[in-house]
């Protein structure tokens, strides 16, 4: 199944236990995930949360400066992304109080690698699914809620021209759009006479999205017309 959409958002790991920070990182990035972020305290949770701004966390319960529970209290006050507990604290009723808290998931240590994994990729795709602005190409999957195009587990970022060209082409999916329509979406001031930084943009954008930028197959130029983008069912 492609991930490629889920693998880029970002993750946040809250555990004061670096071995298992370390284990959780290498399994999500060995599946795809790219962004994650790490802290060992509650009060390093609050402080990664509001300047890295994660889509998902994942809290242990037993912190040095507190507990995940009020952790997670405390996030709630400035952010609404879906939150895992994975923690060892293991009766029924450690997991009720997560769960009635709020908490996406909660999970118990120790866990299989392809569990943890599941359950993740089963809460962002409820939480991001509904009106998830991506499209999926032919080597990438490009992101524009946060003008990015994830190749091969690498994010790259998208320039401002570069994702209203993608935006415009995507919006008019598998239709020809004119070089006249395209170069008033960029330069709507005046968008006569800029076919040379039109093709400029197409250079870049290939290089971006391609594989091999010299033989495009989603960036396809329409000689003598404009060009279409070829997004992936």
């Amino acid at each position: 199944m492609d991930h490629s959409f889920l693998n880029a958002k970002k993750i946040l790991l809250v555990d004061d236990e670096p071995g298992l920070l370390e284990m959780v990182k290498t399994i999500l990035k060995d599946d795809g995930f790219q962004n994650i972020v790490t802290a060992i305290s509650a009060r390093d949770g609050i402080n990664v949360s509001k300047t890295e701004k994660p889509d998902l966390a994942i809290l242990d319960v037993m912190l040095p400066d507190g507990d995940g529970y009020l952790l997670m209290q405390q996030m709630r006050g400035f952010t609404d992304i879906p939150i895992i507990f994975l923690t060892a604290k293991d009766t029924g009723a450690d997991k009720l109080a997560g769960l009635g808290l709020g908490a996406d998931d909660y999970i118990v240590k120790p866990f299989m690698p392809e569990e943890l994994l599941l359950r993740i990729y089963a809460v962002l795709r409820r939480c991001y699914k509904e009106d998830a602005p991506w499209v999926h190409l032919a080597s990438c999957t490009i992101d524009f809620s946060r003008a990015e195009v994830i190749k091969k587990g690498e994010v790259i970022s998208l320039t401002a021209m570069e994702y209203i060209f993608l935006e415009t082409l995507a919006r008019n999916e598998g239709k020809i759009v004119t070089v006249d329509a395209l170069c008033e979406a960029l330069w709507s001031d005046n968008p006569y006479g800029y076919e040379n930084s039109l093709n400029a943009h197409v250079r870049r954008i290939r290089e971006k999205i391609e594989t091999d930028p010299s033989k495009p197959v989603s960036l396809i130029t329409i000689k003598g017309l404009g060009y279409k983008l070829n997004i992936r069912k």
